[in-house]
């Protein structure tokens, strides 16, 4: 992979599509003449493709751009708007046949068209466009999608392995982490094995291969020798809460999500609020959904600021989008009490211990 993401022009794809749309347009047009020589027939077909048609395409782009940006998928869409345009050219037909010609209008030696032929017909060649149309435009557009979607989630699984210790580990943290560790060794050695103990966990976990998802128990194991490590270092500054729902450490969430949480909120949170500041992780079950929270009680963020560490709330928010689409998310809720992040996510399980 090049790191470009290599992805078909939709306007050569559109053009293609209406295209091999009108061109079997043509043929049918083609088709009933020769079959018929009805003239009228021909003609009123003809009036209701040149109407029909653009409005099919029209109204079909404008319905799936509706339900992808409300995430309802696609077989509702797909089932609604084949039987809308079924009923919409049936009537059309109809419209145009008995507006223009008689429908006792017949052909040598054939009997008199009945309406229920014409709305039959009508139907069923709405069905054939609307199908055509999704050939056409909806599956490739899907199959596109979930291609580059696929790349992006290759190239970022490969970015956080490469960048893993410099995103989660950054030097500043491993540095003034050993500083401490050399002030306590003459003053207190137990708590600075314990602190050292701890970095070494942290290092391991970091930088051995691992999947890409994980159970909440061992993220907030992981997150708790972070904690640790920052408490002592700030030593009676910052205080940890940990408040884990029942059912919640077996729920699968993506390696590490909650760390660049914790970071911001330690960072431009609880250290900013003057006596120290305090730190909540907050996990629980909203039926089939996994709520996790992590709350500080330091000076909030003003109405209209972005708070510092973006960058970080920012990749959290991607990892949920190419995870879980729309159904995962992340928002930030700031008062001058303090600033909650949440995220949610559909509920997996994972295998029990």
């Amino acid at each position: 992979m090049d790191g470009a993401l290599q992805t078909v022009d939709p306007r050569r794809r559109h053009t293609l599509g209406i295209l091999v749309m009108g061109g079997i347009a043509l043929l049918q047009i083609a088709s009933e003449f020769l079959g018929t020589h009805d003239l009228a027939r021909v003609l009123s077909k003809t009036v209701a493709l040149l109407v029909g048609l653009p409005l099919l395409v029209v109204c079909s782009f404008a319905l799936f751009g509706w339900s992808s940006r409300k995430g309802l998928g696609l077989l509702g869409p797909l089932f609604a708007g084949a039987v809308v345009a079924g009923v919409f050219f049936a009537g059309l037909l109809e419209a145009t046949r008995a507006a223009t010609f008689s429908l006792t209008s017949v052909r040598a030696g054939s009997e008199p068209y009945s309406q229920w032929d014409v709305l039959r017909v009508g139907f069923m060649n709405g069905l054939t466009y609307f199908a055509l149309w999704a050939s056409v435009f909806v599956l490739p557009a899907v199959a596109e999608s979930a291609r580059v979607r696929g790349l992006e989630a290759d190239k970022l699984r490969t970015l956080a392995e490469l960048a893993q210790l410099r995103s989660h580990l950054e030097p500043h943290f491993l540095l003034n982490t050993l500083n401490a560790i050399a002030g306590l060794v003459s003053e207190d050695p137990r708590q600075a094995r314990r602190l050292l103990g701890n970095l070494g966990d942290l290092l391991r976990d970091s930088m051995a291969p691992g999947a890409e998802m994980e159970t909440l128990d061992a993220q907030i194991e992981w997150l708790r020798r972070y904690a640790q490590i920052l408490e002592t270092r700030h030593d009676g500054q910052l205080m940890f809460r940990w408040e884990i729902g029942d059912g919640t450490p077996r729920a699968l969430l993506p390696r590490l999500l909650l760390q660049p949480l914790v970071e911001n909120a330690v960072k431009h949170g609880a250290l900013m609020r003057v006596g120290g500041g305090e730190i909540t992780v907050r996990t629980q079950l909203d039926g089939s959904r996994l709520v996790c929270t992590v709350e500080d009680n330091g000076p909030g963020v003003p109405n209209g600021s972005t708070r510092p560490g973006a960058f970080g709330l920012v990749s959290v928010r991607r990892r949920l989008a190419l995870r879980y689409a729309e159904a995962g998310s992340l928002r930030l809720e700031s008062s001058p009490c303090g600033t909650r992040s949440v995220v949610e996510l559909p509920l997996e399980l994972g295998a029990s211990s």
